[in-house]
C-alpha cells in the first residue's frame, strides 16, 4: 500500500457536494480515460452485492480529514495483500474487523493520512468490510469514486481491496478467494469496468504486492469475474516484469543496457542485479519523484523495496525509438531476442507495448 491520497488533476466533489451542483459550478470532469461509461439497461447476469460490514459495523474511527469523492468511476480493480500480520489461522468475524481497526490506526497515525487507505478489505475468513468511509456507498450508486491511498500516483482511476495475508510463497485460503471474486464482480458491475481492468499493484508501482502467488493468480481472478458476470472471458494484459536487487538474468542485463543508454554508464552489464543497479534505480526515481511505497499494510514491514524495478521504472529507461538508433538499446534488444523474445515486436519504433511484449 503506498502513500499519496492527494486529488487527481481533475475537480473533486467533497463531502456532501452533488453531482448536480457540480454541474452548476461547471465543474464535471472531462474527458474519456476517466469519464462513467454508458451503463446499459440491464446486465445478465448481474453480480449480487456481498454481505459488506460498513465501518460503522466494525468500529472505524471517524475520519479526521475530509473524504474526497471525485465525479467518475475508477477505471481499474486493484488487488493487494496486507502482508503484515501475516497469515493468521483465526478465520473469525472479530478478527477482521480487528485487521480493520489495525490498517485504519497504522494508515491515520503512521502514514497521517485522513483514513483506511483501502476501500475494501478481504479477510481470510472470507468476510469482506469496507475500508475507507462512504466506499460502500458510493459504490452502490454506480457513478462516483471515493479516492483512497493504496496506489502511488494513481488513487483517482483505481480502487483498492485489501486482501489479509501474506502471499510471496503460500496461497490465499479458499475463503478469502471465493469473497474476492464476489467483491470484484459487483465491483465490475456497478462500474462496467471490463475483465481487463482487474490489475495487481505491482501492474502500478514497483512492489511485491499482492505478492507472487496472488499475482500469479490474478487471471484466473479475471476467468472467474468473467464467469459470474456471464461474458466471455479475456486474455491476459501485457505487463512489465518486477525485477529485485538479487536478481539475475537477460532482463536484468537488457534493463543495465538501458540505464547505460539513460546515462548511467557505471552500471555494469553483467546480467546480476547488483548495488551499481540498485543505486541507478533508486537515483533515476528520486529524479523523476517517483513515489516511495510499500506493500505492508500494516506498521511493521519487513521487506525493503528500495531499488526494486518494476511498472513505474520502466517506462523510464524503455525509449519511443528503433533498436538501432541507439547502440546500447540495441543491445537490450538483442539480449532479449537471444533470450527467445518475439523478433516481430521489435520491427520498427518500440512502444510501451512492444517493450513489454519483449520482456515477457
Amino acid at each position: 500500500m503506498v502513500a499519496h491520497s492527494g486529488p487527481g488533476r481533475r475537480t473533486v466533489l467533497r463531502g456532501g457536494l452533488t453531482a448536480t451542483a457540480v454541474g452548476a459550478f461547471g465543474l464535471a470532469a472531462t474527458g474519456p480515460a476517466n469519464a462513467a461509461p454508458a451503463r446499459p439497461a440491464a446486465r445478465s447476469p448481474l453480480a449480487a452485492e456481498p454481505r459488506i460490514y460498513s465501518t460503522a459495523e466494525w468500529g472505524a474511527r471517524p475520519p479526521n480529514q475530509q473524504i474526497v469523492v471525485l465525479d467518475w468511476v475508477p477505471t481499474y480493480i486493484v488487488v493487494h495483500h496486507t502482508a503484515e500480520p501475516g497469515n493468521s489461522e483465526d478465520y473469525s468475524l472479530e478478527h477482521a474487523m480487528e485487521i480493520c481497526r489495525s490498517i485504519q490506526n497504522f494508515h491515520m497515525d503512521g502514514q497521517g493520512w485522513g483514513d483506511s487507505g483501502q476501500q475494501f478489505t478481504n479477510s481470510r475468513g472470507g468476510f469482506i468490510l469496507e475500508g475507507r468511509h462512504q466506499s460502500l456507498d458510493v459504490v452502490r450508486g454506480g457513478t462516483r469514486h471515493v479516492q483512497g491511498a493504496n496506489v502511488g500516483g494513481r488513487n483517482s482511476e483505481v480502487i483498492g481491496i485489501e486482501n489479509e495475508g501474506l502471499y510471496t510463497d503460500v496461497d490465499v485460503p479458499a475463503a478469502l478467494w471465493g469473497s474476492l471474486v464476489q467483491l470484484v464482480a459487483w465491483i465490475a458491475t456497478q462500474y462496467g469496468r471490463p475483465v481487463t481492468d482487474i490489475m495487481g499493484h505491482r501492474d502500478f508501482n514497483s512492489t511485491e504486492c499482492p505478492g507472487g502467488v496472488l499475482y500469479g493468480r490474478l487471471q484466473e481472478l479475471r476467468d472467474a469475474v468473467a464467469g459470474a458476470l456471464g461474458v466471455a472471458p479475456a486474455d491476459r494484459p501485457s505487463v512489465w516484469p518486477l525485477l529485485r536487487p538479487g536478481a539475475a538474468g537477460p532482463q536484468v542485463r537488457a534493463a543495465q543496457y538501458l540505464l547505460r543508454a539513460r546515462g548511467f554508464e557505471d552500471v555494469p552489464v553483467d546480467g546480476v542485479f547488483g548495488a551499481a543497479t540498485k543505486r541507478a534505480v533508486v537515483k533515476l526515481a528520486d529524479v523523476h519523484n517517483v513515489e516511495k511505497h510499500t506493500c505492508a499494510a500494516m506498521v511493521r514491514s519487513r521487506t525493503d523495496e528500495t531499488g526494486y524495478l518494476g511498472s513505474d521504472i520502466w517506462p523510464l529507461i524503455t525509449p519511443k525509438v528503433r533498436a538501432g538508433e541507439n547502440a546500447d538499446v540495441e543491445k537490450a534488444v538483442t539480449t532479449l531476442h537471444r533470450a527467445g523474445a518475439d523478433r516481430s515486436h521489435s520491427a520498427g519504433v518500440l512502444t510501451a507495448t512492444d517493450w513489454k511484449h519483449l520482456l515477457a
